[in-house]
């Protein structure tokens, strides 16, 4: 699990300045501003996980059942958050009716929630 941690942290790290730089200089050009600042939030928020991730994972065995479903919680949820961001920001783009996608992003921030939640209930065990 560790190694999953690890790599899904440098995955999103470098995909978030990938998206960061297209959204600030091709789809400037594309998006509107309303679709453009939504599609920046994917990115901050892919960002701040990766690193929340890469920190875990070099601090965590992840050999417990809690630390697992925290990883698992951080990974899926981003996944879910920031990439439903973005299809429904590129959707005119793209010319895909993507409205579907809708409830999926409350459903990666609902994940990436219980993902701190786990890591807070972590820190109260850790320093009784």
């Amino acid at each position: 699990m560790k190694q999953i941690v690890l790599i899904a942290a440098t995955i999103y790290g470098g995909l978030s300045v990938v998206l960061g730089a297209l959204g600030a200089h091709a789809l400037k050009k594309v998006l509107t501003e309303a679709q453009l600042q939504s599609f920046e939030v994917g990115v901050k928020y892919q960002m701040y996980h990766a690193i929340v991730l890469l920190v875990l994972g070099f601090f965590l065995s992840f050999d417990t059942r809690l630390q697992a479903i925290m990883g698992w919680s951080f990974i899926t949820g981003t996944l879910l958050f920031s990439f439903s961001i973005y299809l429904l920001s590129l959707q005119t783009v793209i010319g895909a009716n993507l409205k579907f996608l809708g409830p999926v992003t409350p459903l990666g921030g609902l994940l990436m929630i219980v993902g701190w939640c786990l890591l807070l209930v972590h820190v109260v065990k850790v320093i009784k």
